[in-house]
């Protein structure tokens, strides 16, 4: 795929880093934009993977750092869950200005929680995925439950998530809290696709279901097998990507095509010609 960095101004003024892959040789059919895991970025394997398998189905993709990780201007530590939609706004707002609307909205684990919650403040989605996303952002709180109780006495606590550490502030709980997403899920008007491991050991399973049985269709769930939750595997990010590109292929505009639609309304012209 052909892929070109990007430069977007959040809400706050951050610059925020991402990166557009394109189809090779053709023009894309639509544009997607790829939400990435809790303090993962857009370069993540899984990320990358899933992107390459759109791409070769003619589908361009945004992948962002969210404010604060990889490229992307910002403190990690004053940043939250309502930063990461209001970053995915400020991307979709870019992508209509200077590329094309995005149709399809992606986001993995938290980023899937943060896709739903954009998905209504995002014009032009048509259909939006979730892949081992918790039905609740503060289900991200079982990370952090070590720390919980010095975060609430000092305001502040150093996180080890994967491997690598982390400042989170009481205001990340606070904001997690403030978060109804069942009525958000419920609100969801359009085409879904919940992806999920029952082998996921950081977001069980259940969330999947919660989040299957608390949306309106059309709905659809597939199951990712053995995957890990961060799709370490290559065929497993392979799997979710390719399953993914041939859901949502169903949902964008198709282009007009002039000499059947005109064969289809005289066809029509001559039945009520008949009939009458």
């Amino acid at each position: 795929m052909n892929t070109q960095k990007l430069e977007i101004e959040n809400a706050d003024g951050l610059k925020l880093a991402a990166k557009l892959d394109l189809p090779e040789g053709r023009e894309p059919v639509a544009y997607a934009l790829f939400a990435h895991c809790f303090t993962c970025t857009k370069d993540f394997k899984s990320a990358y993977y899933i992107s390459r398998i759109l791409t070769q189905q003619g589908i361009a993709v945004v992948r962002l750092d969210f404010t604060g990780l990889g490229e992307s201007e910002g403190d990690f530590s004053d940043t939250n869950f309502s930063s990461n939609v209001d970053d995915l706004v400020a991307t979709a707002r870019y992508m209509s200005d200077q590329l094309a609307a995005p149709q399809l909205l992606v986001g993995h684990s938290f980023g899937g929680a943060a896709a739903l919650q954009a998905t209504r403040l995002i014009p032009g989605i048509r259909a939006v995925a979730t892949i081992g996303a918790p039905a609740d952002p503060a289900h991200i709180g079982h990370l952090l439950a070590s720390s919980r109780a010095e975060i609430e006495t000092n305001g502040k606590a150093e996180v080890l998530v994967q491997g690598r550490k982390f400042s989170i502030k009481k205001q990340f709980l606070d904001d997690l809290d403030e978060h109804e997403m069942d009525e958000t899920i419920q609100e969801i008007d359009r085409p879904l696709l919940v992806l999920h491991s029952p082998a996921d050991t950081i977001v069980d399973i259940e969330n999947a279901t919660h989040i299957f049985s608390t949306a309106r269709q059309p709905k659809s769930f597939i199951s990712l097998n053995e995957a890990d939750h961060l799709l370490t595997n290559r065929s497993d990010a392979d799997y979710a990507g390719t399953v993914l590109a041939a859901w949502a292929m169903n949902y964008f505009a198709k282009p007009e095509q002039p000499e059947t639609n005109n064969k289809t309304a005289q066809h029509v012209k001559q039945l009520r010609e008949r009939l009458t």
